[in-house]
């Protein structure tokens, strides 16, 4: 049945994508704010009570009509799980902004591209020269896919797989939601959901570097996620971005040029490998890169849907 569900929603969201802005997205960034609204009162704890309220109201009714439907019959439990993973998964939520960016790069048209991935990072993107267009759009699309795809494909095969997903998505969402915005970069109230949120993703993280491995450059992959993803202040976007860049062959994550990566001022045990000034392995990113990601994130997808067959035909047969 999760083979099934996947398949299904992927493929009905290939014929209709759902919009990023759809009103059951709009409903839950509602609560959100609401939530911080009524609870935050300027302690931490008051935002570890907030997220389990918005986790408790969203997962126990996901978890009660998947047992109902399971009750009722197979093929209703079916339908229930093929909606949430389609309202989970966000494979084409932003594939627009990548495309027309990898478009406007191979056409020289640098100043769409920037306007383009301006919409798409809502960050400064004027005086980008051309590679780090293409970086920067690399960088967004892994770590989106593997938050709206791996990730969800992961705790969708956990018990009351359904009620995981929107686990998963939601708690993403909040620790984005009560720590980004600037009014509320300087509180505590989202640092639960922060914390909340990496060990969530610990698992699913490193399962999709590996995964980027395997389809990959393995080599330069491994040795790029051992060496070089300190560099990140996230630790799993760090991991994520550095198997993905030594997978593709290019490099990733120049710390200067990116706001969502620094580089550390002192590395305590640093690796014995490491010397001064070495840089990732790999060519500077351009616009065939993009068309690169692509591939390797679609052979990605076909590994963990091969594991997933694999899993279930061993579930069927014992």
């Amino acid at each position: 049945m999760t083979f099934l569900s996947i398949l299904c929603a992927l493929l009905i969201e290939q014929l209709k994508p759902l919009r990023a802005d759809n009103p059951i997205y709009g409903a839950i960034k509602l609560l959100a704010a609401r939530m911080e609204s009524w609870f935050n009162a300027g302690h931490a704890h008051h935002g570890k009570l907030g997220w389990f309220v918005v986790m408790l109201s969203l997962m126990i009714p996901t978890g009660l009509i998947y047992w109902l439907a399971l009750r009722i019959s197979p093929f209703t439990a079916l339908a229930w799980n093929i909606l949430i993973v389609y309202l989970t998964l966000g494979f084409r939520h932003y594939s627009h902004y990548y495309s027309s960016i990898q478009l406007a790069l191979t056409n020289g048209d640098d100043v769409t591209a920037r306007s383009l991935l301006a919409d798409w990072t809502r960050q400064d993107t004027s005086g980008m020269e051309a590679s780090e267009i293409a970086r920067v759009a690399v960088e967004k699309a892994l770590v989106t896919t593997h938050r709206n795809v791996f990730g969800v494909f992961f705790w969708f095969l956990m018990p009351v797989g359904p009620a995981c997903a929107v686990m998963y998505r939601v708690a993403e969402y909040l620790a984005r939601a009560w720590n980004e915005p600037d009014h509320m970069k300087n509180e505590v109230f989202g640092v639960f959901a922060a914390r909340a949120f990496y060990w969530i993703d610990w698992i699913p993280a490193r399962l999709t570097a590996v995964a980027f491995a395997i389809v990959g450059n393995f080599e330069d992959a491994i040795y790029a996620w051992r060496n070089f993803a300190s560099r990140w202040q996230d630790e799993a976007v760090g991991i994520i971005l550095a198997a993905g860049g030594g997978a593709l062959g290019i490099r990733l994550g120049t710390p200067l040029q990116s706001a969502a990566i620094v580089m550390p001022e002192d590395l305590s045990n640093p690796d014995p490998e490491l010397i001064e000034g070495e840089v990732p392995p790999g060519e500077e990113p351009n616009a065939r890169a993009l068309q690169s990601t692509v591939g390797l994130v679609w052979r990605a997808l076909l590994l963990w849907m091969l594991m997933l067959l694999l899993l279930s035909m061993a579930v069927w047969l014992g």
